[in-house]
């Protein structure tokens, strides 16, 4: 019997309920494994997770900085096995006052509007658009764009990047429509093919000339700005880089679209770039692109072939001529900045750029230089010439025999920036200025002074349309006030000055917000 009960005992035991924690802990299944193939990250999180590579990430990150800052490691990545989709920009909302009508929201390089106290010769009207202001609000300038990345191939990194933002060309319309409906525009649609040897770039990016973008200004106005080079282009480039030490080399040649079709060759640039990672500075680039950048230098050259139809109605030959530019660009740290220390830091920019034939790589660069029309001809002595390339780029000179000296525009340019990060708001709040020149030593070989002057001078322009040179500078105040919201502020000057010696002055106030996503 005393057997029988401790059996009886231990069956009882071993049936009674086990404490909860320890029911669950061995009752409950396994958590089923996700059934869906497709994962929502960031870059950061890929990394982590050993999804990319550290090459890769590096990669993504560049290309994104540009219009994600500093943040671009965090930006939502869609991932289907080893293939990601990075999708980023920001939302940008303008308010802009002038004092001229002489911009719309994108002032660029376009010219000021000339006052009543400075008539053009032969002109007894008003010159209202220089006496009357203009208030513009806008989001136009709102970007968005996706990187696409495919596995990467033992050592080769393949990707492609398609970006665009709402300034793109218009048809004839209303005011409001122009605003409230803007057209999109691609900025940026490109293939990267990355290996041990040399890295290729294949569809439409910024030009090399200037090295754009790492080098454009900090300002809270739409870019590009008065005398900044930037321009994107469908192109083929290929790109080295050299590391030795802290020491870094970047070279890189490319094969441009022409910038005149009918000109035949490609346009050609190729440029070399220095940098010292060892010394690294806070920059913004625009408005959103804020990041550590090292102490660099580049310089990068430029040459471009025209045929242009000559200047008669029956054009029968082609008259031609190659023009060249170069550029130097820097930025330099004047208080350092780490990653962990972004206050009390000081940065300069530079840019000097100087050639022929290079105005379409500026921003509605217009220097009012027209060809003159063609002699002899017509009921009034002469016709209107039309040209097959883009205006202010390339002009004839009538006074040389059969009207067969084409030359270039020249330009130069050049622009400083100086911005500072106030200490101790980890480089949340900073204040920047910039001023920047432009003039042209030939244009004024092109420009007629009075109404009565001889037949063919009296073709060109008034020298009251045409411009001298134009002075800029603006200052900007920046604030992150949480994460990814950003609110900046500028005054600008425009100081526009033409042929005849008469200035023409445009005031700008200018108010934007921006989230960066």
């Amino acid at each position: 019997m005393r057997k029988i009960r401790k059996l009886l005992v231990a069956s009882l035991a071993f049936a009674a309920p086990l404490p909860t924690s320890l029911a669950f802990a061995q009752s409950a299944p396994a958590a089923p494994a996700s059934s869906s193939p497709v994962e929502l990250t960031t870059l950061k999180l890929m990394l982590q997770k050993g999804l990319i590579s550290q090459a890769e990430y590096d990669s993504a990150v560049r290309d994104l900085t540009e219009s994600a800052g500093s943040g671009a490691g965090d930006k939502g990545t869609v991932v289907l096995g080893k293939w990601a989709t990075t999708f980023y920009g920001f939302v940008e909302a303008d308010s802009i006052y002038d004092s001229t009508q002489s911009f719309t929201e994108v002032a660029g390089n376009n010219q000021v509007q000339r006052s009543p106290t400075a008539p053009l010769p032969g002109s007894t009207g008003t010159r209202y658009a220089g006496e009357h202001g203009r208030t513009q609000f806008s989001v136009r300038n709102s970007r968005f764009g996706f990187r696409l990345k495919a596995p990467e191939l033992g050592s080769v990194r393949t990707s492609a990047t398609l970006e665009l933002d709402l300034l793109g060309n218009q048809p004839a319309v209303s005011e409001s429509a122009f605003y409230t409906s803007p057209t999109a525009r691609v900025r940026h649609a490109n293939l990267k093919i990355e290996t041990p040897i040399v890295d290729v770039l294949v569809g439409q990016y910024w030009h090399l000339f200037g090295w754009q973008s790492v080098y454009h200004p900090n300002t809270v106005e739409i870019q590009g700005v008065p005398g900044e080079l930037y321009s994107r282009t469908p192109q083929i480039r290929v790109m080295r880089k050299f590391e030795f030490g802290k020491m870094q080399l970047e070279i890189a040649g490319a094969a441009m679209r022409p910038p005149q079709r009918d000109g035949e060759v490609p346009e050609f640039q190729g440029g070399l770039r220095f940098a010292f990672n060892g010394w690294n500075g806070m920059t913004t680039a625009g408005s959103t692109g804020t990041a550590l950048m090292p102490l660099s230098i580049a310089v990068t050259g430029d040459y471009r072939n025209f045929n242009v139809n000559e200047l008669s109605l029956t054009p029968t030959r082609a008259v031609s001529k190659s023009t060249s530019a170069i550029a130097i660009d820097a930025f330099v740290p004047v208080l350092a900045a780490t990653k962990e220390s972004k206050g009390n830091a000081l940065s300069l920019n530079g840019e000097f750029a100087s050639g022929y034939g290079i105005s379409d790589m500026y921003s509605g660069m217009t220097l009012g230089v027209t060809n003159p029309s063609i002699p002899g001809s017509g009921a009034a002595g002469a016709v209107p010439y039309v040209a097959n390339v883009d205006p202010n780029l390339v002009v004839f000179d009538p006074y040389v025999a059969n009207q067969s000296a084409l030359h270039g525009i020249q330009l130069t340019t050049y622009l400083f920036g100086i911005q500072y990060y106030l200490p101790g708001l980890d480089g949340r709040y900073w204040v920047s200025a910039n001023y920047a020149h432009i003039e042209s030593n030939n244009a004024k070989n092109f420009v007629r002074y009075t109404v009565a002057a001889d037949p063919l001078q009296s073709q060109y322009a008034y020298a009251g349309l045409v411009r001298e040179s134009e002075d800029w500078w603006d200052v900007n105040l920046f604030g992150d006030i949480t994460q990814g919201v950003r609110l900046g502020l500028e005054y600008a000057n425009f100081n526009d000055r033409y042929q005849d010696g008469i200035r023409a002055v445009n005031h700008r106030v200018q108010a934007s917000g921006f989230f960066i996503f």
